[in-house]
């Protein structure tokens, strides 16, 4: 699975962080690093933290390559 995160769409709720914290970092106060190709063992918890954004931010799979939100 791919995902990408429209940073200008992100607030920092981090609760990305809090649901799949090896694919999402927090870097400094504001600053979200993540990983674009998502392991298959963390697949239900990006799809938790996609799901848990209050903006919607997080764009996974097909999402990626259509831009679709």
């Amino acid at each position: 699975m791919r995902t990408v995160v429209d940073l200008t769409r992100c607030q920092g709720y981090a609760q990305c962080v809090f649901l799949a914290p090896d694919v999402f970092e927090l870097h400094g106060e504001e600053g979200l690093l993540y990983a674009t190709a998502v392991p298959g063992d963390q697949e239900e918890h990006v799809r938790q933290a996609a799901a848990a954004c209050p903006v919607q931010a997080i764009l996974l799979g097909e999402e990626v390559r259509t831009g679709a939100r």
